[in-house]
Protein backbone atom coordinates (compact mmCIF):
# COMPACT_ATOMS: atom_id res chain seq x y z
CA UNK A 1 0.00 0.00 0.00
CA UNK A 2 2.79 2.09 1.06
CA UNK A 3 4.21 1.44 -2.93
CA UNK A 4 1.09 2.56 -4.48
CA UNK A 5 0.41 6.20 -2.23
CA UNK A 6 3.90 7.10 -3.60
CA UNK A 7 3.11 6.73 -6.93
CA UNK A 8 0.14 8.05 -6.54
CA UNK A 9 1.58 11.28 -5.13
CA UNK A 10 4.38 11.56 -7.71
CA UNK A 11 1.58 11.59 -10.41
CA UNK A 12 -0.12 13.98 -8.59
CA UNK A 13 2.55 16.60 -8.34
CA UNK A 14 3.67 15.89 -11.71
CA UNK A 15 -0.11 16.69 -12.78
CA UNK A 16 0.77 20.03 -10.64
CA UNK A 17 3.68 20.95 -11.77
CA UNK A 18 2.56 20.91 -15.01
CA UNK A 19 -0.60 22.63 -14.67
CA UNK A 20 2.01 25.40 -13.45
CA UNK A 21 3.60 25.49 -16.03
CA UNK A 22 0.91 25.67 -18.59
CA UNK A 23 -0.47 28.71 -16.69
CA UNK A 24 2.64 30.85 -16.59
CA UNK A 25 3.12 29.98 -20.27
CA UNK A 26 -0.63 31.31 -20.84
CA UNK A 27 -0.25 34.36 -18.79
CA UNK A 28 3.30 35.89 -19.27
CA UNK A 29 4.94 33.55 -21.78
CA UNK A 30 3.27 34.72 -25.36
CA UNK A 31 5.21 37.64 -25.87
CA UNK A 32 2.84 39.82 -26.57
CA UNK A 33 1.62 43.12 -24.10
CA UNK A 34 -1.61 44.01 -23.16
CA UNK A 35 -2.90 47.03 -24.48
CA UNK A 36 -5.85 48.19 -21.09
CA UNK A 37 -6.84 51.39 -23.38
CA UNK A 38 -7.83 49.32 -27.13
CA UNK A 39 -11.44 49.74 -28.36
CA UNK A 40 -13.10 46.60 -27.97
CA UNK A 41 -14.42 46.72 -31.16
CA UNK A 42 -16.39 43.57 -31.25
CA UNK A 43 -18.55 44.44 -27.81
CA UNK A 44 -20.33 47.03 -29.55
CA UNK A 45 -21.44 45.72 -32.82
CA UNK A 46 -24.74 45.68 -33.90
CA UNK A 47 -27.00 42.45 -33.42
CA UNK A 48 -27.84 41.71 -36.69
CA UNK A 49 -24.15 42.08 -37.35
CA UNK A 50 -23.23 39.72 -34.96
CA UNK A 51 -25.90 36.91 -35.81
CA UNK A 52 -24.45 37.09 -39.72
CA UNK A 53 -21.38 36.50 -38.36
CA UNK A 54 -22.37 33.64 -36.52
CA UNK A 55 -23.63 32.36 -39.21
CA UNK A 56 -20.68 31.54 -40.98
CA UNK A 57 -19.20 30.60 -38.21
CA UNK A 58 -21.87 27.53 -37.99
CA UNK A 59 -23.07 27.87 -41.51
CA UNK A 60 -25.54 24.81 -40.67
CA UNK A 61 -27.86 27.06 -38.40
CA UNK A 62 -29.13 28.34 -41.90
CA UNK A 63 -31.11 25.09 -42.39
CA UNK A 64 -34.77 25.89 -43.14
CA UNK A 65 -35.59 22.28 -44.35
CA UNK A 66 -38.13 19.72 -43.49
CA UNK A 67 -35.89 17.15 -44.39
CA UNK A 68 -34.27 13.88 -42.30
CA UNK A 69 -30.64 14.76 -40.89
CA UNK A 70 -29.19 12.08 -43.48
CA UNK A 71 -30.64 14.93 -46.09
CA UNK A 72 -29.67 18.14 -45.00
CA UNK A 73 -26.35 17.57 -43.97
CA UNK A 74 -23.65 20.62 -44.67
CA UNK A 75 -20.68 18.36 -46.44
CA UNK A 76 -18.24 21.58 -46.44
CA UNK A 77 -16.85 21.12 -43.12
CA UNK A 78 -17.18 19.50 -39.49
CA UNK A 79 -20.68 20.55 -37.92
CA UNK A 80 -19.41 19.40 -34.25
CA UNK A 81 -16.34 21.86 -34.71
CA UNK A 82 -18.74 24.33 -36.08
CA UNK A 83 -20.90 24.54 -33.21
CA UNK A 84 -18.08 24.12 -30.47
CA UNK A 85 -16.72 27.03 -32.03
CA UNK A 86 -19.54 28.85 -31.98
CA UNK A 87 -20.30 27.38 -28.19
CA UNK A 88 -16.65 29.23 -27.31
CA UNK A 89 -17.66 32.46 -29.14
CA UNK A 90 -20.96 32.53 -26.63
CA UNK A 91 -18.31 33.14 -23.51
CA UNK A 92 -16.16 35.84 -24.70
CA UNK A 93 -18.77 38.21 -23.59
CA UNK A 94 -22.04 39.14 -22.76
CA UNK A 95 -23.11 40.69 -25.98
CA UNK A 96 -21.64 37.81 -27.83
CA UNK A 97 -23.09 35.61 -25.21
CA UNK A 98 -26.94 37.19 -26.06
CA UNK A 99 -26.50 36.47 -30.40
CA UNK A 100 -24.48 33.39 -29.87
CA UNK A 101 -27.10 31.67 -27.44
CA UNK A 102 -29.97 32.61 -29.92
CA UNK A 103 -28.43 30.70 -32.24
CA UNK A 104 -27.35 27.53 -30.15
CA UNK A 105 -30.93 27.11 -29.05
CA UNK A 106 -33.03 28.79 -30.76
CA UNK A 107 -31.28 27.94 -34.26
CA UNK A 108 -29.73 24.60 -33.17
CA UNK A 109 -27.87 22.78 -31.04
CA UNK A 110 -25.78 19.54 -31.36
CA UNK A 111 -25.66 18.78 -27.73
CA UNK A 112 -22.33 19.59 -26.88
CA UNK A 113 -22.54 22.67 -24.46
CA UNK A 114 -25.41 23.98 -22.48
CA UNK A 115 -26.42 27.96 -22.02
CA UNK A 116 -24.02 29.55 -19.91
CA UNK A 117 -26.19 30.71 -16.64
CA UNK A 118 -27.37 34.12 -16.89
CA UNK A 119 -27.96 34.28 -20.07
CA UNK A 120 -30.93 36.13 -21.70
CA UNK A 121 -33.07 33.86 -24.22
CA UNK A 122 -35.70 35.93 -25.62
CA UNK A 123 -38.80 33.84 -26.60
CA UNK A 124 -40.14 35.97 -29.45
CA UNK A 125 -40.93 33.34 -31.83
CA UNK A 126 -41.85 36.03 -34.65
CA UNK A 127 -38.01 37.71 -34.66
CA UNK A 128 -35.89 34.66 -36.08
CA UNK A 129 -36.57 32.83 -38.99
CA UNK A 130 -35.78 29.30 -37.78
CA UNK A 131 -35.23 26.95 -34.72
CA UNK A 132 -33.62 23.32 -35.60
CA UNK A 133 -32.19 21.27 -33.14
CA UNK A 134 -29.77 19.18 -34.69
CA UNK A 135 -27.96 15.88 -32.90
CA UNK A 136 -24.58 14.23 -35.05
CA UNK A 137 -23.06 11.38 -34.12
CA UNK A 138 -19.68 12.14 -35.17
CA UNK A 139 -17.13 14.31 -36.26
CA UNK A 140 -16.78 14.78 -39.85
CA UNK A 141 -13.06 15.60 -39.21
CA UNK A 142 -10.08 13.83 -38.16
CA UNK A 143 -10.58 14.37 -34.54
CA UNK A 144 -13.54 11.57 -34.62
CA UNK A 145 -10.35 9.17 -34.53
CA UNK A 146 -8.92 10.43 -30.99
CA UNK A 147 -13.04 10.76 -29.71
CA UNK A 148 -13.70 7.53 -30.97
CA UNK A 149 -10.57 5.63 -29.22
CA UNK A 150 -11.49 8.24 -25.56
CA UNK A 151 -14.98 6.34 -25.89
CA UNK A 152 -13.91 2.90 -25.89
CA UNK A 153 -11.53 3.52 -22.88
CA UNK A 154 -13.44 3.53 -19.62
CA UNK A 155 -10.84 3.60 -17.06
CA UNK A 156 -7.42 2.93 -17.04
CA UNK A 157 -7.93 -0.93 -16.66
CA UNK A 158 -10.76 -1.62 -19.29
CA UNK A 159 -9.03 -0.48 -22.47
CA UNK A 160 -11.48 -2.22 -24.87
CA UNK A 161 -15.05 -1.46 -23.55
CA UNK A 162 -18.27 -1.02 -25.52
CA UNK A 163 -17.75 2.81 -26.49
CA UNK A 164 -20.39 5.11 -25.29
CA UNK A 165 -23.76 5.74 -27.62
CA UNK A 166 -22.72 9.65 -28.12
CA UNK A 167 -26.15 10.86 -29.77
CA UNK A 168 -28.17 9.04 -26.60
CA UNK A 169 -25.92 10.80 -24.57
CA UNK A 170 -26.99 14.27 -25.99
CA UNK A 171 -30.49 13.41 -26.62
CA UNK A 172 -30.57 12.82 -23.11
CA UNK A 173 -28.67 16.55 -22.22
CA UNK A 174 -30.93 18.20 -24.40
CA UNK A 175 -34.14 16.50 -22.94
CA UNK A 176 -33.03 17.24 -19.59
CA UNK A 177 -32.37 20.63 -20.30
CA UNK A 178 -35.76 21.89 -22.34
CA UNK A 179 -37.29 19.95 -19.43
CA UNK A 180 -35.95 22.15 -17.03
CA UNK A 181 -36.67 24.96 -18.64
CA UNK A 182 -39.54 26.08 -20.23
CA UNK A 183 -38.33 29.07 -22.06
CA UNK A 184 -35.78 27.35 -23.69
CA UNK A 185 -38.34 24.60 -24.87
CA UNK A 186 -40.98 27.01 -26.60
CA UNK A 187 -38.10 28.23 -28.83
CA UNK A 188 -37.24 24.80 -30.47
CA UNK A 189 -39.06 24.36 -33.96
CA UNK A 190 -37.49 21.24 -35.17
CA UNK A 191 -35.41 17.86 -34.28
CA UNK A 192 -33.65 16.08 -36.29
CA UNK A 193 -31.21 13.16 -35.40
CA UNK A 194 -29.44 10.13 -36.54
CA UNK A 195 -31.49 7.08 -37.85
CA UNK A 196 -30.24 4.80 -35.69
CA UNK A 197 -30.90 7.06 -32.50
CA UNK A 198 -34.71 7.39 -33.26
CA UNK A 199 -35.11 3.93 -33.86
CA UNK A 200 -33.84 2.81 -30.79
CA UNK A 201 -34.42 5.30 -27.76
CA UNK A 202 -37.84 5.71 -29.20
CA UNK A 203 -39.07 6.64 -25.25
CA UNK A 204 -36.36 9.41 -24.98
CA UNK A 205 -37.34 10.51 -27.99
CA UNK A 206 -41.51 11.12 -26.65
CA UNK A 207 -40.18 12.31 -23.50
CA UNK A 208 -38.22 15.60 -25.58
CA UNK A 209 -41.30 16.02 -27.88
CA UNK A 210 -43.58 16.35 -24.88
CA UNK A 211 -41.01 19.46 -23.70
CA UNK A 212 -41.52 21.13 -27.29
CA UNK A 213 -45.16 22.78 -27.60
CA UNK A 214 -44.11 24.51 -30.59
CA UNK A 215 -42.18 21.72 -32.59
CA UNK A 216 -42.70 21.92 -36.35
CA UNK A 217 -40.46 19.10 -37.34
CA UNK A 218 -39.03 15.78 -36.29
CA UNK A 219 -36.91 12.87 -37.84
CA UNK A 220 -39.38 10.12 -36.29
CA UNK A 221 -38.86 5.86 -36.65
CA UNK A 222 -39.96 4.12 -39.85
CA UNK A 223 -42.90 2.80 -37.52
CA UNK A 224 -44.35 5.76 -36.68
CA UNK A 225 -45.70 6.38 -39.95
CA UNK A 226 -47.19 2.94 -40.18
CA UNK A 227 -48.92 3.17 -37.03
CA UNK A 228 -46.73 0.47 -34.91
CA UNK A 229 -47.47 -0.47 -31.78
CA UNK A 230 -43.83 0.29 -30.38
CA UNK A 231 -44.34 4.03 -31.70
CA UNK A 232 -48.15 4.57 -29.89
CA UNK A 233 -46.27 6.51 -26.48
CA UNK A 234 -44.49 8.70 -29.50
CA UNK A 235 -47.73 9.58 -31.39
CA UNK A 236 -49.70 10.15 -28.31
CA UNK A 237 -46.75 12.65 -26.87
CA UNK A 238 -46.36 14.58 -30.63
CA UNK A 239 -50.29 14.88 -31.12
CA UNK A 240 -51.08 15.95 -27.63
CA UNK A 241 -47.92 18.39 -27.09
CA UNK A 242 -46.85 19.51 -30.53
CA UNK A 243 -49.95 21.03 -32.38
CA UNK A 244 -47.86 22.53 -34.97
CA UNK A 245 -46.11 19.56 -37.06
CA UNK A 246 -45.26 20.58 -40.63
CA UNK A 247 -44.19 17.55 -42.14
CA UNK A 248 -45.87 14.09 -41.89
CA UNK A 249 -45.70 11.00 -43.64
CA UNK A 250 -48.30 8.00 -44.09
CA UNK A 251 -47.62 4.67 -44.82
CA UNK A 252 -48.84 1.92 -45.32
CA UNK A 253 -51.00 0.61 -42.06
CA UNK A 254 -51.59 4.03 -41.16
CA UNK A 255 -54.85 4.42 -42.62
CA UNK A 256 -56.39 5.35 -39.77
CA UNK A 257 -54.45 7.98 -38.35
CA UNK A 258 -55.02 9.64 -42.34
CA UNK A 259 -58.63 9.21 -41.89
CA UNK A 260 -58.70 10.65 -38.23
CA UNK A 261 -56.97 13.75 -39.61
CA UNK A 262 -60.55 15.07 -41.35
CA UNK A 263 -62.26 13.80 -37.91
CA UNK A 264 -59.32 15.16 -35.01
CA UNK A 265 -58.53 18.67 -36.92
CA UNK A 266 -55.57 17.45 -35.17
CA UNK A 267 -52.24 19.14 -36.92
CA UNK A 268 -54.18 21.70 -39.18
CA UNK A 269 -50.54 23.37 -40.13
CA UNK A 270 -49.57 20.31 -41.99
CA UNK A 271 -47.74 21.70 -45.53
CA UNK A 272 -45.97 18.57 -46.78
CA UNK A 273 -47.75 15.36 -46.83
CA UNK A 274 -46.49 11.87 -48.31
CA UNK A 275 -49.28 8.86 -48.19
CA UNK A 276 -47.00 5.56 -49.47
CA UNK A 277 -48.58 2.14 -50.01
CA UNK A 278 -51.97 3.27 -48.73
CA UNK A 279 -55.25 0.98 -49.19
CA UNK A 280 -57.82 3.74 -48.75
CA UNK A 281 -61.37 4.82 -50.38
CA UNK A 282 -60.28 7.81 -52.83
CA UNK A 283 -63.35 9.72 -50.96
CA UNK A 284 -61.86 8.91 -47.85
CA UNK A 285 -58.45 10.20 -49.34
CA UNK A 286 -59.88 13.39 -50.22
CA UNK A 287 -61.91 14.00 -47.37
CA UNK A 288 -58.23 13.84 -45.06
CA UNK A 289 -56.46 15.95 -47.37
CA UNK A 290 -59.18 19.22 -47.86
CA UNK A 291 -59.27 18.78 -44.28
CA UNK A 292 -55.69 20.76 -44.42
CA UNK A 293 -55.65 24.42 -45.26
CA UNK A 294 -52.45 25.24 -45.62
CA UNK A 295 -50.85 21.96 -47.33
CA UNK A 296 -48.77 22.93 -50.37
CA UNK A 297 -46.95 20.07 -50.81
CA UNK A 298 -48.23 16.21 -51.48
CA UNK A 299 -46.09 13.11 -52.62
CA UNK A 300 -47.84 10.14 -53.69
CA UNK A 301 -45.91 6.92 -53.78
CA UNK A 302 -47.39 3.34 -55.49
CA UNK A 303 -50.64 4.17 -54.83
CA UNK A 304 -51.21 1.99 -58.00
CA UNK A 305 -54.80 1.92 -57.61
CA UNK A 306 -55.25 5.71 -58.08
CA UNK A 307 -56.81 7.09 -60.96
CA UNK A 308 -57.68 10.24 -62.48
CA UNK A 309 -60.76 10.57 -60.57
CA UNK A 310 -59.00 12.04 -57.43
CA UNK A 311 -57.77 15.01 -59.74
CA UNK A 312 -60.86 15.22 -61.32
CA UNK A 313 -63.39 16.59 -59.32
CA UNK A 314 -63.67 20.26 -59.40
CA UNK A 315 -66.33 20.99 -57.35
CA UNK A 316 -67.56 19.74 -53.70
CA UNK A 317 -65.91 20.51 -50.37
CA UNK A 318 -63.78 17.06 -50.48
CA UNK A 319 -61.18 18.06 -53.51
CA UNK A 320 -57.57 17.74 -54.20
CA UNK A 321 -56.27 20.94 -52.74
CA UNK A 322 -54.08 23.48 -54.78
CA UNK A 323 -50.48 22.70 -54.09
CA UNK A 324 -47.26 24.35 -54.79
CA UNK A 325 -45.68 21.13 -55.45
CA UNK A 326 -46.69 17.60 -56.91
CA UNK A 327 -45.09 14.35 -56.67
CA UNK A 328 -46.40 11.44 -58.30
CA UNK A 329 -44.07 8.02 -57.96
CA UNK A 330 -45.58 5.00 -59.72
CA UNK A 331 -48.80 6.02 -60.16
CA UNK A 332 -50.15 4.55 -63.75
CA UNK A 333 -53.22 5.56 -62.97
CA UNK A 334 -52.83 9.24 -63.55
CA UNK A 335 -53.11 10.62 -66.76
CA UNK A 336 -52.02 13.90 -68.88
CA UNK A 337 -56.20 14.46 -68.91
CA UNK A 338 -56.40 14.11 -64.87
CA UNK A 339 -53.64 16.98 -64.66
CA UNK A 340 -55.30 19.18 -67.24
CA UNK A 341 -58.36 18.70 -65.35
CA UNK A 342 -56.88 19.72 -62.18
CA UNK A 343 -54.97 22.59 -63.51
CA UNK A 344 -57.71 23.90 -65.16
CA UNK A 345 -58.91 25.30 -61.49
CA UNK A 346 -57.44 28.75 -61.26
CA UNK A 347 -56.20 28.54 -58.07
CA UNK A 348 -54.34 25.92 -59.17
CA UNK A 349 -52.58 26.96 -61.91
CA UNK A 350 -51.92 29.93 -60.15
CA UNK A 351 -49.65 27.59 -57.35
CA UNK A 352 -48.46 25.29 -58.80
CA UNK A 353 -44.72 25.34 -59.41
CA UNK A 354 -43.02 21.85 -58.98
CA UNK A 355 -44.45 18.50 -60.62
CA UNK A 356 -42.31 15.34 -60.48
CA UNK A 357 -43.80 12.67 -62.70
CA UNK A 358 -42.08 9.18 -61.90
CA UNK A 359 -43.30 6.28 -63.88
CA UNK A 360 -46.26 7.46 -64.37
CA UNK A 361 -49.30 7.42 -66.89
CA UNK A 362 -47.96 10.60 -67.98
CA UNK A 363 -46.17 9.75 -71.24
CA UNK A 364 -43.73 12.32 -72.06
CA UNK A 365 -45.64 12.61 -75.97
CA UNK A 366 -48.82 14.47 -73.91
CA UNK A 367 -46.52 16.45 -71.42
CA UNK A 368 -46.73 19.33 -74.10
CA UNK A 369 -51.01 19.46 -72.75
CA UNK A 370 -49.43 19.28 -69.28
CA UNK A 371 -47.04 22.30 -69.93
CA UNK A 372 -49.64 24.35 -71.69
CA UNK A 373 -51.71 24.49 -68.57
CA UNK A 374 -49.22 25.38 -65.81
CA UNK A 375 -48.06 28.36 -67.15
CA UNK A 376 -45.91 29.21 -63.48
CA UNK A 377 -44.51 25.71 -63.86
CA UNK A 378 -40.66 26.39 -62.94
CA UNK A 379 -39.58 22.64 -62.26
CA UNK A 380 -40.55 19.80 -63.79
CA UNK A 381 -39.39 15.80 -63.75
CA UNK A 382 -40.08 13.27 -65.46
CA UNK A 383 -38.47 9.63 -65.72
CA UNK A 384 -39.86 6.80 -67.71
CA UNK A 385 -38.42 3.96 -69.22
CA UNK A 386 -40.07 3.03 -72.96
CA UNK A 387 -40.07 0.57 -74.98
CA UNK A 388 -41.79 2.27 -77.96
CA UNK A 389 -40.23 4.81 -79.99
CA UNK A 390 -41.70 8.54 -80.29
CA UNK A 391 -44.64 8.32 -82.36
CA UNK A 392 -44.53 9.91 -85.76
CA UNK A 393 -47.23 11.96 -86.07
CA UNK A 394 -46.66 15.94 -85.83
CA UNK A 395 -46.84 16.68 -81.95
CA UNK A 396 -46.11 20.15 -80.34
CA UNK A 397 -43.22 20.91 -78.74
CA UNK A 398 -42.61 21.53 -75.18
CA UNK A 399 -43.41 25.28 -75.00
CA UNK A 400 -43.05 27.26 -71.24
CA UNK A 401 -42.17 30.85 -70.63
CA UNK A 402 -41.28 29.82 -67.04
CA UNK A 403 -39.48 26.59 -66.97
CA UNK A 404 -36.28 26.74 -65.27
CA UNK A 405 -34.90 23.20 -64.49
CA UNK A 406 -36.26 19.95 -66.73
CA UNK A 407 -35.24 16.83 -65.64
CA UNK A 408 -35.73 14.69 -69.06
CA UNK A 409 -34.77 11.31 -67.85
CA UNK A 410 -35.84 8.35 -70.27
CA UNK A 411 -34.55 5.30 -70.43
CA UNK A 412 -35.02 2.34 -73.18
CA UNK A 413 -36.49 -1.12 -70.93
CA UNK A 414 -34.83 -4.10 -70.94
CA UNK A 415 -35.01 -6.52 -73.95
CA UNK A 416 -36.19 -3.29 -76.42
CA UNK A 417 -35.32 -4.86 -80.07
CA UNK A 418 -34.60 -2.96 -82.78
CA UNK A 419 -31.78 -1.23 -84.69
CA UNK A 420 -31.20 1.93 -82.16
CA UNK A 421 -32.64 2.46 -78.79
CA UNK A 422 -36.42 3.91 -77.99
CA UNK A 423 -35.23 6.66 -76.40
CA UNK A 424 -33.02 7.87 -78.49
CA UNK A 425 -35.84 9.07 -80.54
CA UNK A 426 -37.26 11.20 -77.29
CA UNK A 427 -34.15 13.04 -77.10
CA UNK A 428 -34.79 13.76 -80.60
CA UNK A 429 -38.18 15.43 -79.46
CA UNK A 430 -36.28 17.53 -76.93
CA UNK A 431 -33.98 18.89 -79.09
CA UNK A 432 -36.60 19.99 -81.59
CA UNK A 433 -38.44 21.44 -78.74
CA UNK A 434 -35.27 23.43 -77.33
CA UNK A 435 -34.05 24.56 -81.00
CA UNK A 436 -37.88 25.71 -81.46
CA UNK A 437 -37.06 28.32 -78.93
CA UNK A 438 -40.58 27.39 -76.82
CA UNK A 439 -38.56 27.21 -73.25
CA UNK A 440 -36.78 30.72 -73.36
CA UNK A 441 -36.47 30.75 -69.32
CA UNK A 442 -35.06 26.96 -69.55
CA UNK A 443 -31.64 27.21 -67.60
CA UNK A 444 -31.15 23.61 -66.24
CA UNK A 445 -31.82 20.30 -68.19
CA UNK A 446 -30.82 17.02 -66.51
CA UNK A 447 -31.01 13.75 -69.30
CA UNK A 448 -30.14 10.10 -69.35
CA UNK A 449 -28.02 10.20 -72.87
CA UNK A 450 -24.62 10.48 -72.50
CA UNK A 451 -24.31 11.49 -76.13
CA UNK A 452 -27.33 14.44 -75.52
CA UNK A 453 -25.06 17.57 -75.98
CA UNK A 454 -23.88 16.11 -79.05
CA UNK A 455 -26.89 15.64 -80.94
CA UNK A 456 -27.94 19.03 -79.59
CA UNK A 457 -25.05 20.59 -81.87
CA UNK A 458 -25.51 18.60 -84.82
CA UNK A 459 -29.05 19.45 -85.25
CA UNK A 460 -28.55 22.90 -84.83
CA UNK A 461 -28.00 23.78 -88.54
CA UNK A 462 -31.32 21.43 -89.59
CA UNK A 463 -33.25 23.85 -87.37
CA UNK A 464 -34.99 26.68 -88.30
CA UNK A 465 -32.88 30.23 -87.13
CA UNK A 466 -34.68 30.03 -84.26
CA UNK A 467 -32.42 32.59 -81.72
CA UNK A 468 -30.96 30.67 -78.62
CA UNK A 469 -30.70 33.60 -76.08
CA UNK A 470 -29.64 32.14 -72.77
CA UNK A 471 -27.00 29.62 -71.37
CA UNK A 472 -28.38 26.15 -70.67
CA UNK A 473 -26.34 23.88 -68.61
CA UNK A 474 -26.63 19.87 -69.05
CA UNK A 475 -26.24 17.21 -66.97
CA UNK A 476 -25.79 13.85 -68.47
CA UNK A 477 -25.45 10.33 -67.17
CA UNK A 478 -25.14 6.85 -68.98
CA UNK A 479 -27.16 3.61 -67.70
CA UNK A 480 -23.66 2.61 -66.58
CA UNK A 481 -23.08 5.53 -64.82
CA UNK A 482 -22.80 6.73 -61.05
CA UNK A 483 -22.14 10.77 -61.56
CA UNK A 484 -23.42 13.61 -63.69
CA UNK A 485 -21.56 14.93 -66.04
CA UNK A 486 -21.32 18.69 -66.87
CA UNK A 487 -21.34 21.02 -69.62
CA UNK A 488 -22.76 24.04 -70.74
CA UNK A 489 -24.09 25.62 -74.09
CA UNK A 490 -23.78 29.19 -74.97
CA UNK A 491 -26.42 31.46 -77.04
CA UNK A 492 -25.94 30.55 -80.77
CA UNK A 493 -23.85 33.98 -81.33
CA UNK A 494 -21.45 32.09 -79.07
CA UNK A 495 -21.36 28.57 -80.62
CA UNK A 496 -17.58 28.29 -82.68
CA UNK A 497 -16.46 25.67 -84.18
CA UNK A 498 -18.42 22.29 -82.51
CA UNK A 499 -21.04 24.77 -80.66
CA UNK A 500 -20.61 23.56 -77.36
CA UNK A 501 -18.26 24.64 -74.66
CA UNK A 502 -16.34 22.34 -72.82
CA UNK A 503 -16.66 22.26 -69.04
CA UNK A 504 -15.48 25.27 -67.62
CA UNK A 505 -12.73 25.03 -65.04
CA UNK A 506 -12.86 25.47 -62.44
CA UNK A 507 -16.39 24.76 -62.01
CA UNK A 508 -16.68 23.40 -58.44
CA UNK A 509 -19.64 23.14 -56.41
CA UNK A 510 -20.38 20.50 -52.79
CA UNK A 511 -19.82 16.84 -54.27
CA UNK A 512 -23.21 15.45 -54.27
CA UNK A 513 -25.09 18.01 -53.24
CA UNK A 514 -29.00 16.69 -53.54
CA UNK A 515 -29.54 17.12 -57.23
CA UNK A 516 -26.32 16.87 -59.09
CA UNK A 517 -21.97 16.85 -58.44
CA UNK A 518 -19.95 19.09 -60.71
CA UNK A 519 -15.80 18.00 -61.43
CA UNK A 520 -13.17 20.24 -61.98
CA UNK A 521 -11.64 19.95 -65.05
CA UNK A 522 -8.01 21.62 -66.49
CA UNK A 523 -7.75 21.64 -69.95
CA UNK A 524 -3.84 20.64 -71.67
CA UNK A 525 -4.37 23.14 -74.77
CA UNK A 526 -4.87 20.87 -77.04
CA UNK A 527 -8.34 20.10 -76.85
CA UNK A 528 -8.43 17.20 -74.05
CA UNK A 529 -7.78 17.40 -70.06
CA UNK A 530 -5.08 17.13 -67.56
CA UNK A 531 -5.16 13.03 -65.89
CA UNK A 532 -5.71 14.31 -62.14
CA UNK A 533 -2.48 12.52 -60.08
CA UNK A 534 -2.89 9.66 -57.59
CA UNK A 535 -1.23 9.75 -54.03
CA UNK A 536 0.57 6.65 -54.85
CA UNK A 537 4.34 7.04 -54.97
CA UNK A 538 5.86 6.77 -58.42
CA UNK A 539 7.64 3.56 -59.17
CA UNK A 540 11.94 5.16 -58.34
CA UNK A 541 14.91 3.26 -59.51
CA UNK A 542 18.61 4.25 -59.80
CA UNK A 543 17.86 5.65 -63.30
CA UNK A 544 15.25 7.82 -61.83
CA UNK A 545 15.71 11.02 -59.52
CA UNK A 546 13.32 11.15 -56.54
CA UNK A 547 11.40 14.40 -56.72
CA UNK A 548 8.71 15.57 -54.59
CA UNK A 549 4.86 15.20 -55.48
CA UNK A 550 3.98 18.44 -56.23
CA UNK A 551 5.86 17.68 -59.58
CA UNK A 552 3.22 15.42 -60.84
CA UNK A 553 1.01 17.96 -62.43
CA UNK A 554 4.42 18.70 -64.72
Amino acid sequence: MGFLKQIRSRSRSRIKDTRDQAYDRGSGATGYRESHGARDVGSKLPLPVLDRIFSYVCPHTQDESFLPLEDSMNEDGCMLCDMRDLAQASLVCSRWNESATKRLYVLTLQGVSLPPKGSVIEANLGRHSYRSVRIDAVHYCVKEIELAEKRKRRSFFDRNADPKDAPQQRLQLFSRTVRQSDSLGILVLSLKMPYMTRETYKADLAKTVSALPNLRYVDLPEGFFADDPSCHMLRQELQARCPDIRRMKYASGSEQSLMNLAQTRCWQGLEAVELSQLNIEIAELLRSLSSLPVVRDVKINELRWLDDTILQATSGPARFPPLQKLDLHKVPGITSSGLTAYLSRPEVRENLSTLNLSDCGVLPPRLHEVLASAPYLTHLSITETVSHSFPAEAIPPLASRSLRTLHYEITSAIGSHGISKPHHSYYTYLTESLWSGALPALHTLYVRDEGFPELLVARAPQMRAGEWKQPLDIFTKGLDQVEWKFSSLGATTDLGLGGLSVPRAPALSPPWSGEARRSMVIGNGLGGFLAVPTEDPRDHSKNVQRRSWEDKWC
